[in-house]
């Protein structure tokens, strides 16, 4: 199943920026009679130059790439892009060809491109102190954990921090598996945790799955609005997983992860109702819950700080990662005082795990979100984006859905609405058409329909 979350997470633009590019700038294309092609809209101005590029060329870049790193590593684009600069949502190629980052190096970049109060953050503690050891007292974790942990509702206050956010649901579900005495996991289908072993064995997607040993993992039905088979209904989704404690376990399990908004999965916004059930039924097995907000947290939907708070639930152990630091290898795992204990019953370290140049990043991440709005602007500018994009739906077939809350949206493409087939050229095309084109939301937006009306056509 192909799906494209377009515009995923670009939740660093600013309003300001925005709203100040709501005009139409579209240079023409040749164009027939038979075939008239899409115009390409022109970038915006921007302030800003980037310094000239001196290294290697793409060239070199890529036989380097093919001989000394990982022969797993793929390509978006038909011609790869040599990414050498970054400013707030801007990225530049060695030639100083502009681009706006829509894609926030894969939900990542939360605040924008070397945002210069997170990149000051860095230097100075950098400048005073780059590593030492959790095992000798430093103001940067412990500050920064007290921050985090004020973001949480209830009991969540207790942080681990790790460098990834695989890392970060390894320890969850490691803590699950020894606080409750049991084994099993419950996650859901088409779900991405992680690729290590426990977190590659609770995703669910084969494309991220090697051949080898996973088990304890039971994967349930996906409540997916658009494609499941009880469509928006959660509640009964919600059976599958008293089934499966029933019949595939001993009555007694470890944990239920999962994300409120599927990331990886093609950004599925899990059906109403159905972690508040689902939750329900692992406590009364003896589990606790895991929520996976890896990419749906830190007011990327727009409406909440955390995604689980969309529905309503109170989880007893939180994972995060990517947005947390902007860019720098940071990952946490915050749960309560109860489960972390579990920890004390033998020696957990982690050498990097809350080092002092990625904790001040993380502290200064919350400081900008704050200052700065951003979990408001994804829903502003969020909640415009889907509007527009939904009115697309109405007039092409090859949309079948728009679904996500505040900045991390996403479209899927089908060649069939009553069938839903995925639209699998279509979406290669469309991604390496937009590449670099789309400059801003409303001017994507032009473009988006009429790239698809170009392709009816041809």
């Amino acid at each position: 199943m192909q799906r494209f979350g377009i515009l995923r997470k670009a939740e660093y633009l600013q309003g300001k920026k925005l709203h100040g590019c709501l005009r139409r700038c579209y240079s023409g294309l040749p164009q027939t009679a038979e075939e008239p092609a899409p115009a390409v809209p022109r970038m915006p101005p921007f302030d800003y130059s980037p310094p000239a590029y001196t290294g290697p060329s793409v060239d070199d870049i890529y036989k380097k790439r093919k001989e000394f790193l990982s022969p797993s590593m793929f390509y978006f684009y038909k011609k790869p892009l040599n990414i050498v600069h970054g400013k707030m949502q801007y990225l530049y190629d060695e030639t100083g060809r502009r681009y706006l980052d829509s894609f926030g190096g894969i939900a990542t970049v939360s605040c924008g491109h070397c945002h210069p109060e997170i990149v000051q953050a860095i230097v100075n503690q950098t400048n005073s102190l780059q590593h030492s050891t959790i095992l000798y007292f430093n103001p940067a974790i412990a500050e920064f954990g007290e921050a985090l942990a004020s973001k949480l509702p209830g009991d969540l206050k207790v942080v681990f921090f790790t460098n990834s956010g695989t890392e970060a649901n390894e320890l969850a579900i490691m803590m699950a598996r020894l606080y409750t005495g049991s084994h099993d996991i419950i996650s859901l289908r088409n779900s991405y945790h992680g690729n290590a072993a426990a977190t590659m064995g609770a995703t669910a997607q084969c494309n991220w799955k090697f051949n080898v040993i996973q088990n304890g993992v039971h994967h349930a039905l996906n409540p997916d609005p658009y494609r499941g088979v009880f469509g928006s209904d959660g509640k009964m989704y919600a059976k599958d997983v008293q089934d499966l404690i029933q019949f595939s376990t001993c009555g007694k399990v470890a944990a239920f992860i999962s994300e409120a908004i599927q990331g990886v999965g093609g950004i599925v916004d899990l059906a109403p109702g159905y972690l508040p059930a689902v939750y329900k039924s692992i406590k009364e097995a003896g589990g606790v819950c895991i929520a996976d907000e890896v990419q749906a947290g830190f007011g990327r939907t727009g409406s909440h700080f955390w995604g689980f708070q969309g529905q309503g639930v109170v989880p007893d152990i939180v994972t995060m990662a990517k947005g947390i630091g902007n860019g720098v290898p940071l990952g946490a795992v915050v749960t309560t005082p109860e489960i972390a204990e579990v920890l004390t019953r033998r020696s957990y370290f982690n050498t990097f795990g809350g080092n002092p140049v990625c904790t001040a990043a993380g502290h200064a991440v919350l400081r900008v979100i704050e200052k700065e709005k951003l979990q408001e602007n994804a829903h502003v500018v969020g909640s415009y984006l889907k509007d527009r994009l939904t009115a697309l739906k109405d007039k092409h077939e090859i949309i079948g859905d728009v679904r996500g809350r505040g900045l991390m949206l996403g479209v899927e493409l089908v060649t069939d609405r009553e069938q839903k087939t995925p639209a699998k050229a279509e979406i290669l095309h469309l991604m390496d058409q937009i590449k670099g084109i789309c400059n801003n939301f409303t001017l994507l937006y032009e473009w988006f329909a009429k790239l698809i009306t170009f392709r009816a056509t041809n």
